[in-house]
């Protein structure tokens, strides 16, 4: 498709919430097909979508379809016919798109989606959390969580090279919090044109199934069994999965690294380590709160506690040598998750950060703490209690977690 001539002229700094941003990012990566349908907190995402394709800032072709299952499932067509896609989504309209959803890693399918994090019902609630996008963190998707507007802008792009990468070809969602980031608003440096397209490159995104009438073939053939070759299929199907998610890692590295000298940006492509130089203990934290995290290891360093902060910004695949290796010296460890691990009663990122030191000789003592579920904010103060406790931790004192830091909160 010829480029609009109008967009060069959005080569500039705006003032916008996560959403736009989001959308902009969208814009700059030149997807052909978008299909939407708004689910709150990521309303206003679609609607500049749609905004722009028909101001002409955006050439694509735009579905508004009747539901989240469909756009996910018109969307498996036009990538199929090798076309690059985008949309957006939150809790139950996630929820309502499941089931194409969890075809999606097995298909191979390089796509993009965001997901505008929300706390899931019930109690009824429409405000922001992490538990939808934790929820689904097993599918096979490639997650990435953004901590400001202007990570969600950039991480967008970065995320369709991940995606599109001949060792990779997974789908990829652009995590960033509901209300905090997705109505949230702050200045954004948009990249020019230009240097989107240089570091995209030519599109190659379906190279491996494309619908061609010319070359026909089956997409997804019932596959397994307990006989002949099914069962052999199906593992070298799993395996291949498996090793593409394995590859992401290097790959995310490489594409961050590559945005970082085209446009002056450099975003910590797994984890972010925070005035860990000479750190006793450390938090880790994933997406908005992290900004308030690292205040109040700014606070807990004026007093002379050596406090520092990991914080995760590839969760899927996670890179557990990484932060590992980032973890191994401190004396304990708290990790604050803005979702709920049913099974385990704790953060899910805790669960996470907790196998990943499994294999480290010297034991790290960790705590959960669980905070900001619907809405409810995470402040320095907030924090600075969880830094108290896991000083405490440190220290050899025993604590039962998780610890729930909104719970008397007035």
């Amino acid at each position: 498709m010829s480029a609009p001539a109008t967009l060069k002229a959005t080569s500039r700094t705006m003032v916008i919430d996560g959403n736009e941003a989001a959308a902009w990012g969208a814009a700059l990566s030149r997807p052909d097909v978008v299909a939407v349908y708004p689910i709150t907190p990521q309303s206003s995402l679609v609607e500049y979508l749609a905004k722009f394709i028909a101001e002409g800032k955006m050439d694509a072709e735009l579905m508004d379809v009747e539901g989240e299952h469909s756009v996910l499932s018109v969307l498996h067509g036009a990538c199929l016919a090798g076309g690059r896609t985008y949309s957006a989504t939150s809790a139950q309209g996630l929820a309502y798109m499941f089931e194409p959803y969890f075809r999606t890693p097995g298909l191979r399918l390089p796509m993009v989606v965001s997901l505008v994090t929300r706390d899931s019902v019930t109690p009824c609630c429409v405000w922001g959390g992490q538990q939808d996008a934790m929820t689904v963190k097993e599918v096979g998707w490639i997650q990435m969580y953004c901590e400001t507007q202007q990570e969600i802008c950039d991480s967008i792009p970065i995320a369709y090279k991940v995606a599109e990468h001949a060792d990779v070809m997974l789908p990829v969602n652009v995590c960033h919090d509901g209300n905090y980031l997705s109505y949230g608003v702050a200045r954004v440096d948009l990249p020019e044109q230009e240097v989107v397209d240089a570091f995209l490159g030519e599109k190659n995104v379906n190279w491996h199934a494309c619908l061609d009438p010319e070359r026909p073939m089956a997409v997804d053939p019932l596959t397994g069994g307990a006989g002949g070759i099914g069962p052999s299929t199906f593992v070298r199907y799993r395996k291949g999965q498996c090793a593409g998610m394995a590859s992401a890692l290097d790959v995310i590295v490489a594409a961050h690294e590559d945005w970082g000298r085209r446009t002056g940006r450099y975003w910590s492509p797994l984890i972010e380590e925070y005035r860990m130089e000479d750190a006793e203990v450390a938090l880790v934290t994933i997406g908005s709160m992290t900004g308030a995290a690292k205040d109040a290891v700014d606070d807990a360093r004026l007093d002379g506690r050596k406090v520092g902060l990991v914080k995760i910004k590839t969760f899927r695949p996670f890179p557990a040598k990484v932060i590992a290796k980032a973890l191994s010296k401190v004396k304990a460890v708290g990790v604050v998750d803005r979702a709920v691990n049913f099974g385990w009663n704790c953060g899910p990122v805790f669960q996470e950060v907790l196998a990943a030191l499994y294999a480290n000789p010297t034991r790290v003592p960790l705590i959960s703490f669980i905070g900001g579920l619907a809405g409810a904010d995470i402040t320095p103060e907030h924090f600075g209690r969880a830094i108290a406790d896991t000083v405490r931790v440190a220290a050899g004192e025993t604590m039962s977690s998780p610890i729930w830091l909104n719970e008397f909160d007035q």
